[in-house]
């Protein structure tokens, strides 16, 4: 499970990953290699765009019909909203790393109250 499983659920937290040809693209097959390769503890499916939060479900889109949009910066690589949902450090500093190198993750406001979440 992910560590926010059992508190951030619904459709806006489900897993998925866009790759052009979706499904039957050479990256989803690579991907489900992988997965295998590393114990094959998820289950992939065809993401239809309104698909529900599965646990260790990965939803996977075609970029085409469903093309990527950025999310907020404030929703980027943070710890879960309840308490134990830690991610490690390695991975709360990437949403740093990524603005020092450019990356634009839109106009949204840092945050509630412009304040950000866990430093951003």
């Amino acid at each position: 499970f992910r560590p926010d499983q059992f508190g951030d659920r619904g459709g806006e937290y489900r897993n998925l990953v866009g790759v052009p040809g979706g499904s039957k693209s050479t990256y989803a097959e690579l991907l489900i290699r992988a997965s295998k390769r590393t114990g094959d503890k998820l289950d992939f499916a065809v993401g239809k765009g309104d698909d529900g939060d599965a646990a260790k479900v990965v939803f996977v889109m075609d970029t085409k019909e469903f093309p990527f949009f950025k999310a907020e910066n404030y929703h980027q690589f943070h710890d879960g909203f309840n308490w134990g949902e830690d991610y490690s450090r390695e991975y709360n500093a990437l949403a740093g790393m990524f603005k020092k190198m450019g990356e634009d993750f839109g106009d949204c406001p840092n945050g509630m109250v412009g304040l950000g979440v866990g430093g951003l």
